[in-house]
């Protein structure tokens, strides 16, 4: 209620301000409607388009920032725009706005080019099935994570491209068998498995491989349908045919990986596994295919210009208060963005040094925190010679992928907690706190992990 009696406020003070210049009613009626989509609805008109309405109105009817009363009140109204949707910059300015706004909305960062001359129905279509395959990558992340962990990437011992039909007979899995009991696994590690018990690790392994296959269609599939409606322009396209490349190269990557596995160890006493490094390389590669379909999603689904440049354009079509708030939330958010960047590189390198624990099987070793068995730095610390130690070395590897958590953790609160004395928008706060509530829920679940010896759930949970 509290709301709606200032709403009316504002607007009789607006509606006084204008009609008293001998303002026209058109322009009238657009103020009004702008003003009914800034307090009285959750309409989805862009904020800036609403400020620069109220802006280009003012101008039109001669009210100079001099006028204390109007200009208090598009004050207000700036204030509230800016504070509530200032992220929501697509569109700056409406049909039949000035000339300065229309420069506005041509400064616009590259996610715009993305939709560029998109209908909205296309855009959002778009959207959906990117964000789609972006949940399908997380998927297969979670999948190939359960198959290392069951022991089961290395039961295929071959690979084609274009995909293996599973064994039906008793003739067939027993061929497939002996093909497994010829490697290096079976013979150190898994001497003793069955028909049966070999039958789980192989569809564990298929499922994983097939699962990006289908991913491989239902990517190819809507993008080929959307080009051919005239969906995807150029920079679109570009980008899509990026995901695509990434997505191929994915797989012979993982090939490339699951070959390090079938080799003879340098140890006839140690358990084969796959190259820390090049399962390091596989996980990357995933997260670089995830990281481009969710930006490429979240461009698509809100795109927004450069907000800094939007306000120095604003300067001549609004008034001074809103020129001013913009470019109060134009700093804060790029300031935010300075820290952010080198922040998201910690969290790539912190996840990344977890692909090598999960290489070396180091998690299921020093099952203590926050010591290793008692020590901050354990005396295997400086096992093997050079460089090989930090990555080779158990010890090394666990101590370090500890200590980058660590420093992930109190990075993400110290960002978190100058954040919220930002003049940032309400949705962004929001998402740094989500950011560091998962930031503290994951570093939880990766020491209660490993002081219960990693059991399957936790471990892909973790991941």
């Amino acid at each position: 209620m509290q709301q709606q009696q200032r709403a009316v406020r504002l607007y009789s003070a607006l509606r006084g301000a204008l009609g008293g210049a001998g303002c026209s009613s058109e322009v009238l009626a657009n103020v009004a409607k702008g003003h009914s989509h800034l307090w009285l609805s959750s309409s989805k008109a862009p904020a800036w388009q609403q400020a620069l309405r109220l802006g280009t109105a003012q101008q039109q009817a001669g009210i100079s920032s001099s006028s204390k009363s109007a200009a208090a009140w598009y004050g207000l109204a700036a204030r509230r725009l800016l504070s509530t949707a200032v992220a929501d910059a697509g569109a700056v300015a409406a049909k039949g706005s000035s000339s300065t706004a229309s420069a506005a909305v041509k400064v616009v960062s590259p996610s715009i080019a993305l939709s560029k001359g998109l209908p909205n129905s296309a855009r959002k279509q778009l959207a959906w099935w990117l964000g789609g395959c972006s949940a399908w990558v997380f998927s297969m992340v979670v999948l190939g994570g359960v198959t290392r962990l069951t022991r089961s990437g290395l039961s295929m011992t071959d690979w084609k491209f274009t995909g293996e039909r599973p064994p039906i007979t008793q003739e067939e899995w027993l061929a497939e068998f002996a093909k497994y009991q010829q490697s290096p696994e079976f013979r150190l590690a898994h001497s003793h498995m069955s028909v049966e018990d070999f039958k789980f690790i192989y569809y564990m392994e298929w499922a994983h491989r097939m699962w990006g296959r289908i991913l491989g269609l239902a990517f190819a599939v809507p993008a080929t349908y959307f080009a051919a409606r005239g969906y995807i322009n150029g920079p679109l396209g570009k980008r899509l045919g990026i995901c695509f490349l990434m997505g191929g190269a994915q797989g012979l990557v993982g090939w490339w990986m699951v070959r390090s596995g079938l080799q003879e160890p340098e140890n006839q006493h140690q358990v084969p596994r796959v190259s820390p490094y090049r399962l390091a390389a596989h996980l990357t590669s995933a997260f670089a295919i995830y990281a481009t379909l969710v930006w490429t999603t979240l461009d698509l689904m809100r795109p927004t210009p450069i907000l800094s440049t939007v306000a120095n354009k604003a300067v001549e079509a609004a008034q001074s208060a809103v020129a001013a708030a913009a470019r109060q939330q134009a700093a804060a958010a790029q300031l935010l963005r300075l820290r952010v960047l080198p922040l998201s590189v910690l969290v790539g390198v912190t996840a990344i040094s977890g692909a090598f624990v999960a290489g070396m099987d180091a998690g299921r070793a020093y099952n203590t925190f926050p010591l290793m068995n008692g020590q901050l730095i354990p005396d295997d610390y400086w096992g093997l010679p050079g460089i090989r130690n930090a990555f080779e070395n158990t010890a090394a590897v666990q101590l370090h992928h500890r200590a980058l958590a660590i420093t992930t953790l109190t990075a993400v609160g110290a960002v978190w907690a100058v954040g919220r004395q930002m003049p940032l928008p309400r949705h962004v706060k929001m998402a740094l706190s989500i950011t560091a509530a998962i930031t503290a829920a994951q570093v939880t679940l990766g020491i209660t992990t490993l002081m219960t010896y990693i059991p399957t759930t936790l471990g892909a949970a973790h991941q």
